[in-house]
């Protein structure tokens, strides 16, 4: 917790600071960059260097949710210049609507550092690659109390999805607190990968099989809540078994050493095959500055940026000369960035015809409520 109250303060210093007397002569006029990304998902030094370095002041607002990042865009003028949207469903949504602009890549000479095999990954979201770039990514996947879950399940495989998804695994650990995020994108795909299935099937049989799974383990399931809501509560002990992101359930796992209460969290990215999501840097089509915007894209996709980016919140980032950069407790674990193994097992979604999504919708709601 130490840490995040450090990067809360020290940014919160960076943007009030803004340029120095010294910066460029620009910088008495300067333009303003308005930047939209989730919370605690930025390494402040790096906003701080970019307004010196270019003389271009920053507003930072920060969403929690995917829903609320559309909400402000769907209503048009937002006044942002860079938003950072999941690439499915909201980033591919925005780029099937013509809501975001075209990157220029003369205008972002660093494009060339991003991993092509990642890139290729997002182009079922992005043909072409023609209106994001890479923030950073991440898998879907368990975070466990690990001495909790050990001594509950002794006798079940501990890099499988069977911990949470057989009803008889379940039971046994809801004693000590079971949940998932409220998510059905990023839940639904994983659990028809566990069962089988194709996780981008829309074929009315598969997605109630989905449903059918997780309403078996419902009775067990405490909370069904934003995956921001659980970091703080799997590093607390509250839960010893949570269905989230990577980066929350690592971030939990460091709190939980910070606080010294002998929690032991771990990470559980599935053997059959764990969900890869990234999180895109897009520009709004009518951002009032795009060329400030494609200097910050610009920036961020610097080697040293972005693994100082990856030291802070602790995300892998797709920039493979970035990571002889990163810390080595963060480089060297495979939760953090997935072996070359684990990575051939990951699977993408894509969007899901409208039919399709509700169907999916309504499972979800039936899980949510228990019937």
């Amino acid at each position: 917790m130490l840490r995040r109250l450090l990067a809360t303060s020290l940014f919160a210093a960076a943007l009030l600071g803004g340029a120095p007397a010294s910066a460029p002569v620009q910088a008495q006029q300067p333009v303003t960059l308005n930047v939209y990304n989730w919370s605690d998902y930025i390494d402040p030094y790096a906003v701080d260097r970019f307004q010196r370095e270019t003389g271009i002041r920053i507003r930072y607002d920060v969403y929690d949710s995917l829903e609320t990042l559309e909400g402000k865009l769907s209503a048009g003028r937002s006044g942002y210049d860079i938003i950072v949207p999941t690439s499915e469903p909201t980033f591919s949504r925005l780029v099937r609507a013509g809501a975001l602009r075209p990157l220029d890549r003369a205008q972002i000479p660093n494009w060339g550092n991003q991993d092509p095999a990642l890139l290729r990954q997002v182009e079922s979201s992005d043909p072409g690659n023609k209106f994001g770039a890479i923030y950073l990514y991440g898998t879907i996947g368990l975070g466990i109390r690990t001495d909790r879950v050990k001594e509950l399940l002794p006798d079940v495989a501990p890099d499988s999805l069977d911990l949470l998804l057989k009803p008889e695994n379940a039971r046994r650990l809801a004693r000590c607190g079971i949940a998932v995020m409220d998510s059905a994108i990023d839940v639904m795909p994983s659990v028809l990968r566990w069962l089988g299935r194709n996780p981008n099937s829309t074929e009315p049989a598969d997605l109630r099989a989905a449903e059918d799974a997780l309403l078996a383990i419902r009775p067990y399931v405490r909370a069904i809540t934003a995956s921001g809501n659980l970091m703080d509560a799997l590093a607390n002990g509250e839960y010893c078994m949570v269905l989230t992101y990577s980066g929350d359930v690592i971030q939990a796992q460091a709190r939980a050493k910070e606080a010294g209460r002998g929690v032991q969290v771990g990470y559980v990215q599935p053997k059959e095959g764990a969900q890869l999501w990234f999180d895109m840097l897009a520009i709004p089509a009518d951002a009032p500055n795009p060329e400030a915007a494609q200097r910050f894209i610009n920036f961020l996709l610097q080697p040293d940026v972005m693994a100082g980016i990856t030291n802070q919140v602790r995300y892998p980032n797709a920039v493979p000369a970035a990571r002889p950069l990163v810390e080595a407790a963060v480089r060297d674990d495979p939760n953090v960035y997935p072996t070359s193994e684990a990575l051939a097992r990951t699977f993408t979604v894509t969007a899901l015809a409208p039919a399709a999504e509700r169907a999916r919708s309504r499972g979800w709601s039936r899980f949510k409520a228990g019937r």
